[in-house]
Order: structure tokens, then sequence, then C-alpha cells
């Protein structure tokens, strides 16, 4: 295999099989797609103005060896599929661990949860100013859980966490990968004065909260356009 490849094949292997398998008749996901796409695509933006930030401040970057070489910015283009492959992989998840599983024991749990999240991080970020990663990813996520848990109040935050459990297995493959297990150099880097330097393994534990913010900001456009649509549904019946 030609190593230049190597990011372009986690993306479309990380997006694979949950795109087949969102045209299964039982539960076809591909049903929601006017849905899904807003909710990727709208963060994706927001996401690439952070990366593309932090790429040119030098917080983090990009292996060229590992990349095939056509760039939007400083951006590889495979750092941008990024932002549609796994959102779509994660939200078909999400779709499908409650499709499975109707009784969510974590939902009584979830305004403790978001609360001591939200609490926790946005401390994190504080003693962590003069960190761009950590305070940033922590402080965003932060406000973001307390946006959550004091304003919008939604009832769907137990399936998100009990998903994001689950997705935490394929989450450490995926950017196990990235940061450099089982590499000689690692396809992302990170610049380790703008972190606070605690890894999982190759993985910056900024990553955890970062991917969280993500996919939480897809789950709640995922889920209030589909509210949207059955309150008005129900208007005109």
């Amino acid at each position: 295999m030609n190593q230049k490849y190597l990011y372009l094949i986690v993306d479309l292997t990380a997006i694979s099989l949950p795109f087949i398998f969102s045209f299964h008749p039982k539960a076809n996901f591909s049903k929601k797609w006017k849905y899904l796409w807003p909710a990727i695509l709208l963060p994706a933006i927001f996401f690439l103005i952070w990366d593309e930030w932090f790429t040119r401040m030098g917080v983090w970057g990009f292996n060229r060896e590992y990349l095939t070489g056509i760039y939007v910015f400083s951006l590889p283009i495979e750092e941008i599929l990024f932002f549609i492959c796994i959102p779509y992989a994660c939200v078909f998840t999400y779709e499908a661990v409650g499709y499975f599983s109707k009784k969510n024991y974590v939902e009584r749990f979830a305004p403790s949860i978001t609360l001591t999240l939200g609490v926790l991080l946005f401390v994190i970020a504080g003693l962590n100013f003069e960190k761009w990663y950590t305070s940033s990813a922590f402080f965003l996520c932060s406000i973001f859980l307390f946006y959550l848990r004091f304003v919008l109040k939604p009832s769907y935050l137990g399936k998100f966490y009990s998903t994001f459990l689950f997705i935490l297995i394929p989450f450490f493959m995926v950017n196990g990968i990235l940061t450099g297990t089982g590499l000689e150099n690692p396809i992302v880097w990170y610049n380790d004065a703008e972190n606070i330097g605690i890894r999982m393994g190759t993985i910056p534990i900024e990553d955890t909260f970062y991917g969280m913010l993500l996919l939480l900001i897809n789950v709640v456009i995922f889920e209030s356009l589909q509210i949207k649509k059955n309150q008005s549904v129900q208007q005109k019946s």
C-alpha cells in the first residue's frame, strides 16, 4: 500500500460500513439524510475554520508522507473529509443504538452528567488558559454542555452518552492511527506546548472532548430538525 493514501483510507473505512447499512430496509437511515447533511455540514464549517486557524498557528499539523497532497488552504483534503466521514459514522451509530436499544438507563442521570462535565471542563480550561488546544476545546465543550443543561434541555442526552461510550471504541482505533499508533510517524502531530500533555496511548486527552463537542452539535442539529418537522406535521393535522 502506498502510504500517501493512508489518511484517505482511514476516512473511507470509517464511513464505508455505516454508508452501506444506511439502506437497510428495516432501518433505512438514508431516509433521514435531509436532517443528517445539515447536521454534518454546518458544524463542519466552524470546525474547519478552527482547524485552519490552529494549523497556521502550529497547534497541530499533518505529515505529508501520509497525504495525497491535495490541499484547501492549509488543510489536506483528508482532514476536510474527516469532518464528513466521522460525523456520518457516529450519527449512524447513534441512530442504530437507539433502534436496537429502546430502554435508556442513562437518561435519568443525563442532567447530572452534563452539569458535572461542564463544570470540570470549564475549570480545566481556566487552569490551562495559555494552552490553546486545551483551553479552546474544553471551554467550548463546557459552554455547549451548559447550554444543553440549562437552555435546550433535550430528552436525548442519555442516548447520546450511551452511544458516545460505544463510539469511543472506534474513536480510539481511528485517532490512534492518526496520532501514530503502529506508524513510524503520526499522520496528525500536536504541539505539546498547546495541550496538557496527557495522552491515551498516542491520543491527546483533548481529542476526546473536541470529538464530543463535534458529535454533540451534530446530534443536536439532527434531532432538532426532526423535532421541528414533527411539530410542523402535527400542527397541520
